[in-house]
């Protein structure tokens, strides 16, 4: 079986697939100085629940766009697992072209999200990611990434009017019964969900008129089946996109060799703390 690790700006996912379907997921909040033994106590646990052990789980991909929480998702396989994770970077086989400027900024899990939507859908396409950043990924009818836009998350955006307007309170995202909101709680969640529906069908369409060919437009991330519910734009939705593309990745690429004997505990290289 292989284990997934989803490391975002926001939450790490964990998830399980057992080579035919995922068998669990698991999300906890990010923190890179959680340790290895921390995560260990978490995620076993969950494992267990869902029928498995550590035992069954052969191999592991990690993908992050926090690399200070490499080091102890590593040490997790590596201690815990017997197992040396694939680390999901540049260095790997992802089966596709980058048409951009400089590949090396394009966040993993953007790239996550293009294999798996091509993959999936064929291009061209265009992948809304709700997630701490609102991003738009954009692949060509030959399946190449292209780019795209990035915008503020959802909740990165609702956090900043609580902060700079002192009468205004924190409130949650849903989805309001009226865009003309008759108290001050409600009018916010109507600017916030019906300002961000607008700001991806604008963004989204602006992206088409330079597309050749009719995109499929595939929203993902926590908050694409809230957001969805506002627009007829969406072909698909996929809330867990980036694991699936993490999955496909590792079906790309053999497994690094462990570097120490099951069980035994070795030092980084700097390298390795740099990756």
């Amino acid at each position: 079986m292989l284990l997934v690790v989803d490391a975002g700006n926001t939450n790490i996912v964990f998830a399980v697939h057992d080579g035919a379907v995922w068998r669990g997921s698991w999300r906890i909040s990010t923190n890179d100085q959680r340790t290895s033994d921390e995560y260990a106590v978490w995620v076993l646990g969950l494992i267990e629940r869902a029928g498995l052990t550590g035992k069954n789980i052969q191999r592991a991909i990690i993908g992050t766009v926090v690399p200070a929480a490499l080091y102890h998702l590593r040490r997790f396989c590596r201690d815990w697992l017997s197992i040396e994770p694939l680390i999901a970077n540049r260095e790997l086989t992802w089966g596709y072209p980058l048409l951009v400027d400089a590949p090396e900024e394009v966040g993993v899990d953007r790239r996550l999200n293009g294999l798996a939507a091509q993959t999936m859908f064929g291009g061209p396409l265009i992948v809304v990611d709700f997630g701490t950043a609102t991003t738009f990924d954009v692949v060509d009818g030959d399946g190449a990434y292209c780019g795209g836009a990035i915008a503020p998350g959802v909740n990165l955006s609702l956090e900043a009017l609580h902060q700079a307007a002192a009468r205004l309170p924190r409130i949650s995202v849903g989805r309001p019964s009226a865009a003309i909101g008759r108290s001050t709680t409600v009018a916010m969640r109507s600017g916030l969900y019906w300002g961000y529906v607008g700001m991806v069908e604008g963004i989204v369409s602006r992206i088409t008129l330079e597309m050749v060919g009719q995109p499929k437009v595939i929203a993902t991330g926590g908050l694409a089946p809230l957001f969805s519910e506002g627009t007829d734009l969406f072909d698909h939705v996929v809330p867990e996109l980036t694991l699936e593309g993490l999955r496909l990745l590792a079906a790309r690429n053999s497994s690094p060799k462990p570097t120490s004997a099951p069980g035994q505990s070795r030092a980084f290289s700097d390298s390795e703390l740099s990756n």
